[in-house]
């Protein structure tokens, strides 16, 4: 098999077709077709069903299962090679979510000089959007919110993060008006979307009271301190989000508050190269030191 023609298979499963699979490889679609015949001509079964859409035979689907652990295990192998040749280049893949991805400028630094060859790049995103990444071989693995499924996940702890409730000191009046959950009620909450896993802690937090608030979603949390100066809003935050001075903390007692962050790796990751760990590593002292 050629390490090409799995590739192009790869790259059709993640573009969903040929055209844009070729896109992507900068191939004509031509290249495309041909290599996806010679995979097949090579492995003696069909991939895809033949038309206009990518879709898998029933042989397709399960070569499609192993097809990112095959690519990892010629990565390794090549990675290993280069690494003999004191070649070491390659790519690190890393998933974070916006409060720890803070963090990561001074790991690099660190990193780029023992290893300044080797690329780094970095995909922000709440916790459910790096588990997905990591399951399909995007990312090698994330710096994220302890999984509340951890089958087939490992998981680092590194440091927790606090669930915050903030409000406008345009609108924070004394004495104060909100000293419960259930004044938070009554104003519209900003909060990171229904699959970040803070707002599943704060939705368990409100579980015990009979209204729920309104909510606005937004999908990047440091951003949320932006949107509660226009009307009296509550801001949902995490502890760690750097707020001016024109916003206040609300003194509330939850019950538990606290979201463990840590390295998520996928248990059957064996590929997991000496540079990938090296970078680990750095992440770990870092947090050590603090």
């Amino acid at each position: 098999m050629d390490l090409k023609e799995v590739k192009t298979f790869q790259a059709i499963l993640r573009e969903g077709t040929f055209s844009k699979a070729a896109q992507k490889l900068n191939y004509a679609q031509s290249t495309i077709t041909n290599h996806i015949q010679k995979l097949e001509n090579e492995i003696g079964f069909k991939l895809f069903e033949r038309g206009w859409e990518a879709k898998l035979t029933d042989s397709g689907e399960i070569f499609a299962k192993e097809i990112h652990s095959l690519i990892k295990h010629w990565d390794f192998v090549l990675e290993q090679s280069k690494a003999i040749e004191k070649e070491e280049v390659g790519t690190i893949n890393i998933g974070a979510i916006e409060t720890a991805a803070t963090i990561l400028p001074s790991t690099i630094s660190q990193f780029r000089e023992i290893k300044p060859n080797v690329t780094c790049n970095i995909t922000v995103g709440n916790t459910d959007t790096l588990i997905n990444l990591l399951d399909s071989g995007m990312i090698d693995f994330a710096i994220g919110g302890k999984p509340y499924k951890e089958n087939g996940y490992s998981f680092i702890h590194l440091y927790e993060e606090e669930i915050s409730v903030i409000f406008s000191k345009k609108y924070y009046q004394n004495p104060i008006t909100i000293q419960s959950l259930n004044d938070i009620t009554e104003y519209p909450v900003f909060i990171g979307g229904e699959n970040c896993l803070y707002y599943t802690k704060f939705e368990e937090e409100l579980s015990h009271i009979d209204s729920k608030p309104f909510y606005y979603t937004v999908s990047q949390i440091l951003s949320i301190p932006l949107y509660i100066h226009n009307f009296p809003s509550i801001g949902v935050v995490l502890s760690s989000s750097k707020l001016s001075d024109n916003i206040v903390k609300v003194p509330l007692e939850l019950k538990n508050p606290f979201i463990p962050i840590g390295i998520i790796q996928k248990k059957d990751n064996k590929y997991l190269s000496n540079i990938k760990k090296l970078f680990l590593d750095l992440i770990r002292d870092s947090f050590d030191r603090e």
